[in-house]
């Protein structure tokens, strides 16, 4: 067994200015997004120090804006989840790797042919054109992403963009731009796909798709469109920190308000948070220092399906919500249930408990309404 100081993960995290206690930790909070205990993150430490040079991946890039490797990268301040992406063997990497030409393109084609090789892509799958919207090292994109897919164990489509064309895709669509899973169907290709949406993709979850693969040697369980349960199984604004504030009927609507300064609910700025289910308040981003809302933006539901086209314009709010067993209540009328801002409150409080299992088992709060993902 290779001793801790000897260890090339251990040397490589020391070199970032990373220490044994904050990877552990982080390896605990990638247990958790498993649903594994906390008490695994040892386990998870090995499987990563292990798996360093034995499963390939190979990221690949297509219609992009590169948001997602910035996100991946951080370049500023590296994060565990990059230093443990640089440790493992990413054997192709267009964007940030230092090959180039035919020596990055016989990367791919000798890790195609090892095989046991993991694929990311970033980036909407564009068709249009006769399949020439998007040409790399002299050939349409799609023979070489249709290539490595086929061989591969699994495929992490990482970004909306990737998950179903994203930005890419919006209307009116010149580039006949789709998602992973659809054009992997579309070909008869059975590579199970992990779908990650949002825009840009949130480090840890990547990382811990990987993990999952790397420690258990198979995927984490899946919903109805791909995406992690454990990551996608509750709405945003289930976990929001301003929620409190929807239940008291208390609103911001307008930007640079008293009212904003106090950190009231962004639903009448058109807050997405109640269609969208992510766990992004939970996890943040840039080492779990903030998230869209905390930063003050509303939620534009980029965890969504066709997000761009179904939540532009991204600030204008929806005209009720749907609470089970209550029915469309419109954000004016929450905190006014029984008559007092505060008995009305309690009673939403009460319903919302109940739905997301808190009290029970249910479907989450908020359903989704006609014309929202």
């Amino acid at each position: 067994m290779v001793k801790e100081e000897d260890s090339a993960l251990y040397a490589l995290l020391d070199s970032r200015g990373v220490s044994r206690r904050d990877f552990l930790k982080y390896c605990g909070s990638v247990a958790a997004l498993l649903g594994l205990s906390e008490l695994a993150a040892p386990q998870i430490a090995a499987a990563v120090e292990k798996a360093g040079k034995l499963t390939p991946t190979l990221w690949l890039a297509e219609g992009l804006c590169t948001g997602c490797t910035e996100s991946m990268a951080q370049v500023d301040t590296p994060d565990v989840p990059a230093i443990v992406l640089d440790y493992l063997s990413v054997n192709y990497w267009e964007t940030v790797m230092a090959a180039a030409g035919e020596a990055a393109e016989k990367n791919i084609a000798d890790t195609v042919k090892a095989g046991g090789y993991l694929v990311v892509v970033e980036g909407s799958v564009m068709k249009g054109f006769g399949g020439n919207a998007l040409r790399i090292a002299g050939k349409p994109a799609l023979e070489e992403l249709e290539t490595v897919c086929k061989g591969a164990a699994a495929v992490v489509a990482v970004g909306s963009c990737a998950v179903d064309g994203g930005w890419v895709r919006a209307t009116p669509n010149p580039a006949d731009a789709t998602g992973v899973s659809m054009f992997l169907k579309e070909k008869g290709i059975a590579t199970p796909v992990v779908n990650l949406p949002t825009c840009p993709v949130n480090p840890e979850w990547v990382v811990a798709v990987l993990v999952s693969y790397l420690l258990l040697g198979k995927l984490p369980e899946l919903d109805d469109i791909g995406r992690p349960k454990l990551i996608f199984g509750q709405t945003i604004h289930d976990n929001c920190p301003r929620r409190g504030h929807f239940e008291n009927s208390e609103f911001v609507e307008v930007f640079g308000s008293a009212e904003e300064a106090m950190g009231y609910c962004l639903y009448k700025l058109g807050c997405k948070g109640p269609q969208t289910l992510t766990n992004c308040p939970i996890v943040r981003w840039n080492r779990r220092t903030s998230w869209c809302v905390e930063a003050g933006s509303p939620c534009i539901g980029c965890g969504n399906l066709n997000w761009v086209d179904v939540g532009a314009p991204f600030f204008e709010r929806s005209a009720a919500v749907n609470v089970p067993g209550v029915g469309g209540v419109s954000p004016d009328a929450i905190g006014i249930g029984l008559g007092a801002v505060a008995a009305g409150g309690l009673l939403i409080h009460g319903i919302a408990q109940t739905a997301t299992g808190r009290m029970g088992h249910g479907a989450p709060v908020e359903e989704k309404k006609g014309g929202e993902a």
